[in-house]
C-alpha cells in the first residue's frame, strides 16, 4: 500500500474511509461546505509541517471549498477526479469514484502558483478552446486539473505554469499514441 506523506484534504468520512482503504495516509476531513475556521487553521498547520493536498468532490460545493483553501493556504497541491468517474446511483463524489480514479488522481498532484502568466489570453483564444467543450474538457483531463468553465480553465493553467507549447505538445503526442 502506497504511504502519501502529505494529509489529504477531503469533505467527508465516506472520503476518508475509501482513501484509507487504498493508502497509507491521513486526511482531514472539512465537513462539506461546514468547513470554518477551526478546519482552516488545521489545514494550515498541516501544510507547514506535512503539506496537503486538496480533493474535493467535483461539484460546485467541492469548488467553493477548493477556493476557500486556495485563498487561504495558497502552496496547498491539488488533485482531481473528473465528474464521469465520480457518479455514482445517487450521488457525485469522491465516495462514489471508481477507486482507480483515486488512484490516478493521487498519481497526478498538481501545484498552483498565480504569480505569474504563461499563457496569455490571446494565445489561449488562439487555442480555439472557448466554445469548444469537448476540448476544454480533454485540456482539464489531459493536465489533471479538474472541471470547469474556459475561464477556470484559463486560470488553472497559468496556475499551473502550462504554456502553449506544452498543450500543442500534449495535443500532438496524444494524437500520434
Amino acid at each position: 500500500m502506497k504511504k502519501i506523506k502529505e494529509v489529504i484534504v477531503v469533505e467527508g468520512k465516506t472520503d476518508t474511509a475509501i482513501i484509507k482503504k487504498l493508502f497509507d495516509a491521513d486526511t482531514i476531513e472539512t465537513h462539506g461546505l461546514g468547513i470554518d475556521e477551526h478546519v482552516l487553521d488545521f489545514i494550515e498547520q498541516a501544510q507547514k509541517t506535512r503539506g496537503v493536498i486538496v480533493l474535493t468532490d467535483p461539484d460546485y460545493p467541492g469548488m467553493q471549498i477548493r477556493h476557500k483553501i486556495m485563498e487561504r493556504i495558497p502552496e496547498a497541491k491539488h488533485t482531481f477526479v473528473s465528474k464521469k468517474d465520480a457518479i455514482g446511483e445517487k450521488k457525485l463524489g469522491i465516495a462514489e469514484a471508481r477507486e482507480e480514479a483515486i488512484i490516478n488522481a493521487l498519481n497526478h498532484v498538481v501545484s498552483f502558483d498565480s504569480t505569474e502568466e504563461s499563457i496569455s489570453w490571446n494565445e489561449f483564444i488562439s487555442l480555439d478552446i472557448i466554445g469548444d467543450k469537448q476540448k476544454r474538457l480533454y485540456i482539464y483531463d489531459l493536465f489533471h486539473l479538474g472541471y470547469g468553465n474556459a475561464k477556470t480553465l484559463f486560470k488553472r493553467l497559468n496556475m499551473a505554469h502550462i504554456t502553449k507549447e506544452d498543450i500543442i505538445n500534449k495535443l500532438e503526442k496524444e494524437k500520434i499514441d
